[in-house]
């Protein structure tokens, strides 16, 4: 294979820039998740308690074949932005809060080993958080149709 610099390349060809943070937030946990369902059998370990380890030794935890390590192989994900598998490195570039973070990866809340699909969900719900707001808005239509029925009759 020859190497030739960007600036002849363009003479012959069109050339498309790959730059860093080209996907939204939204679009890169729904990456994570479609990886997730790719196997949604396989096992994939928790990190370890999150909450008793030290605040400030929090973003250094990782684990082998953890949720983060599944991203972390893919080239899109690490072409975007996504640095490393520990903890922190997924916050940031998922842009999960502590609780989220606590919630989708930790120890306690899912036992020391997940499935992949199970995980996925968990991402999904992240992704989208208004799919809560439209069921609860459609259970209350449900529930109260009757009601303003009975009262327009």
């Amino acid at each position: 294979m020859e190497h030739k610099p960007v600036e002849t390349l363009r003479g012959v060809a069109e050339v498309h820039e790959f730059k860093q943070g080209f996907l939204s937030r939204r679009e890169r946990l729904e990456r994570w998740a479609e990886l997730l369902e790719r196997q949604p059998k396989r096992r994939l370990r928790s990190l370890g308690e999150i909450e008793f380890t030290p605040e400030e030794k929090r973003p250094e935890l990782r684990s082998d074949e953890s949720p983060i390590t599944v991203a972390y192989e893919d080239p899109i994900l690490r072409a975007d932005g996504l640095k490393g598998d520990r903890l922190g490195d997924a916050m940031e570039y998922f842009d999960l809060s502590e609780r989220s973070a606590h919630r989708l990866l930790c120890s306690c809340m899912n036992g020391w080993s997940m499935e992949a699909g199970v995980t996925a969900r968990k991402v999904r719900r992240i992704a989208d958080p208004d799919h809560r707001l439209m069921f609860v808005t459609s259970v209350s239509l449900l529930v109260a149709a009757p009601a303003v029925l009975y009262l327009l009759s």
